[in-house]
């Protein structure tokens, strides 16, 4: 299974750069993983479009509510049942269009709370990682 990480908009804080590609190199030996930058909601359209075989997951406030130990699950879920690629859609700080809401039908929240575009990509990127550390029984869950 293969992991993207769509995120609008640019991450432009030094530091939250940093701390997503460390997740990002982490995650990288549990899976393969790709970051793509998308300009606005018209070019993840097109990148979603160009790849329809891919689970696509929206990061959104309103979307399904998980605590670590049940995304872990679900993200085995979908490893043992042979997705190919799920891509996780995250969006800049104006939020998602209704197009690319319509597109992509399963929505994840991060927390009932809002943060930033850039700390959020790297709380998903963070909880990637320790579902695949969950999941392999290592002990940085703990």
């Amino acid at each position: 299974m293969k992991i993207r990480l769509l995120l609008l908009g640019k991450t432009r804080r030094a530091e939250l750069c940093a701390l997503l590609d460390e997740y990002v190199k982490r995650i990288g030996r549990s899976c393969p993983i790709e970051v793509t930058d998308a300009r606005d909601a018209t070019a993840a359209l097109k990148k979603l479009d160009a790849d329809r075989a891919a689970t696509a997951v929206l990061l959104d406030v309103g979307g399904k509510s998980y605590d670590s130990e049940s995304f872990a699950k679900w993200l085995g879920e979908q490893r043992d049942r042979g997705t190919r690629e799920i891509v996780f859609v995250c969006g800049d700080a104006d939020g998602f269009p209704i197009e690319l809401r319509e597109r992509v039908k399963q929505k994840v929240s991060l927390s009932a709370m809002t943060y930033s575009h850039e700390l959020a990509r790297v709380m998903l990127a963070e909880q990637i990682y320790r579902a695949f550390a969950i999941l392999s029984g290592s002990p940085y869950p703990k």
